[in-house]
């Protein structure tokens, strides 16, 4: 398949290389075009439009549910993850005195959340350090070590953000149930990368995960799962008029919100399936992250070893030269300098005090994306081999 080829479904840019999925997505002709549709509707008769809202996202939240093999009546739609995570931890009463587990690789956003959380309820949160190179066994082993009778609450990510790891979250589960703590599983990269990924979390109180990532929806599109009777005790973060509903049907109505891009995310996951196949599109999305990764190392004189351990399947990390993006903003200053001299678009992290380059491959990529940076990227960094 020729770039132009893999390219023509969607609306980006094709002069530039969009190496960068797993940050904000990417969204299909289709949906674009089905969202576009469903606004010109609102606008054209608001009073309508808002007063069959409810009926239609829960429709199109029984879609993305069965999408996610899951049941509608434990499925609400919200924003992005870390909405899905602020409405547990606003809605979950933490015991004062207890702890909260979180790990090394958490997603900023929610570690902060997480900390912020804990304190208004004068409970503690501690952070566990997991190597990048341990392997699923050896990072449920850390769990396993920290849960106490005192851990209240584990929120532990399925795939990491900055680091591309696999975390072994049904096993962490099960440990945290043992030990007396519930779960909330921060999933989200998972949907789209795996088949199944609630499923994947074993029996986790909460699971979050967007769709506007892998799954390709429209931006703004996520899961919150709950199961069991603390589902009931989640609320949305905006109270509105769906409040006297059960969960998950207190989500539905969001006022005036804005709300096309859940009505169109089903068609977004209906044209993957289409025109590539599902299970077709990840195994693609896999063994081109793996050969991507490997690309990449070589030109910059990289080990792939010092990564190893439980790599997410379209995810790669690939360290940078010693004194590259070392922290947050120095990170984000690399990511636009490569912009600015190669023109492709890629995502620079950092982590323990290293950079790195996090790959993300989905089908629209393709081994000449990852060839052309090769090229053009060890002139960009410090500490690289000459070509």
């Amino acid at each position: 398949m020729s770039r132009m080829t893999g390219l023509s479904h969607w609306a980006l840019d094709p002069s530039v290389r969009h190496l960068n999925h797993g940050s904000f997505g990417a969204v299909p002709r289709v949906a674009l075009t089905r969202q576009r549709t469903l606004r010109e509707e609102m606008e054209t008769n608001p009073d309508a439009w808002f007063r069959t809202l409810p009926e239609r996202v829960g429709e199109a939240r029984a879609t993305l549910a069965r999408r996610l093999r899951v049941p509608a009546e434990a499925t609400a739609l919200v924003p992005n993850a870390s909405a899905g995570v602020s409405t547990v931890l606003n809605s979950l009463a933490l015991p004062r005195d207890s702890e909260v587990l979180v790990t090394d690789h958490a997603y900023g956003a929610v570690a902060m959340g997480v900390a912020r959380a804990a304190d208004r309820a004068g409970a503690r949160t501690r952070t566990l350090h997991i190597p990048l190179t341990a392997t699923a066994d050896e990072i449920a082993a850390v769990f396993a070590a920290a849960l106490t009778p005192a851990t209240s609450l584990v929120v532990v990510d399925q795939i990491t953000s900055a680091t591309a790891r696999l975390f072994p979250v049904a096993e962490i589960t099960r440990l945290a149930h043992a030990a007396g703590a519930k779960v909330l599983v921060d999933g989200a990269h998972a949907p789209g990368m795996l088949a199944d990924p609630v499923g994947a979390s074993g029996d986790a109180d909460f699971w979050v995960g967007n769709l506007h990532k892998w799954c390709c929806a429209p931006r703004g599109t996520a899961a919150l799962v709950a199961r069991g009777a603390d589902a009931q005790d989640l609320w949305p973060l905006t109270d509105s008029w769906g409040a006297p509903h059960p969960f998950p049907r207190r989500f539905d109505e969001q006022g005036t919100v804005d709300l096309t891009a859940w009505l169109a995310a089903p068609r977004a996951l209906e044209f993957i399936e289409e025109t590539y196949g599902w299970d077709t599109a990840r195994a693609g999305m896999a063994k081109l992250a793996e050969v991507a990764q490997g690309i990449l190392a070589d030109a910059l004189g990289a080990d792939p070893a010092e990564v190893a351990g439980a790599p997410a399947p379209a995810m790669r990390l690939v360290p940078l030269p010693a004194g590259v993006a070392t922290d947050h903003e120095a990170s984000h200053a690399v990511q636009r300098h490569i912009a600015a001299v190669t023109g492709c678009e890629t995502a620079i992290t950092s982590w323990g005090g290293r950079g790195f380059l996090r790959l993300s491959a989905h089908v629209y990529n393709t081994v000449a994306d990852y060839e052309y940076l090769a090229e053009r990227l060890p002139e960009c960094l410090p500490g690289c081999p000459p070509a």
